[in-house]
C-alpha cells in the first residue's frame, strides 16, 4: 500500500489541503506543473521536473512553478508538506 501525503497550499493566509499517494498528488498538479515548466526557459526561471520521485520534490517544484508562471515572479503561493 503506497504511502498518502498532505500538500498544504496558502495565498493570502487561506489553506487548502491536499491528500493523496505521489501518484495521486503529481496528477491533481499536472496543469500547475505544465505551466511552470513551459515558462522555465525565460530568464530567472527555474527548471521545473514534471514527474518528481519523492514527496519533497513535487512541493518544491509546485512552489516553482506557480513562480515561474506568475507575471512578476512571485505567485503569492506557497506549498508545504503536513507533517503527521
Amino acid at each position: 500500500m503506497a504511502k498518502s501525503y498532505t500538500i498544504i497550499q496558502t495565498k493570502n493566509g487561506r489553506d487548502t489541503n491536499f491528500t493523496g499517494t505521489l501518484d495521486e498528488l503529481i496528477r491533481c498538479f499536472s496543469y500547475t506543473l505544465e505551466c511552470g515548466a513551459s515558462y522555465q526557459h525565460e530568464k530567472d526561471n527555474k527548471k521545473i521536473n514534471q514527474n518528481p520521485k519523492t514527496i519533497r520534490s513535487l512541493v518544491s517544484n509546485l512552489y516553482n512553478a506557480k513562480n515561474n508562471s506568475a507575471a512578476n515572479g512571485y505567485s503569492g503561493f506557497t506549498y508545504r508538506l503536513k507533517s503527521d
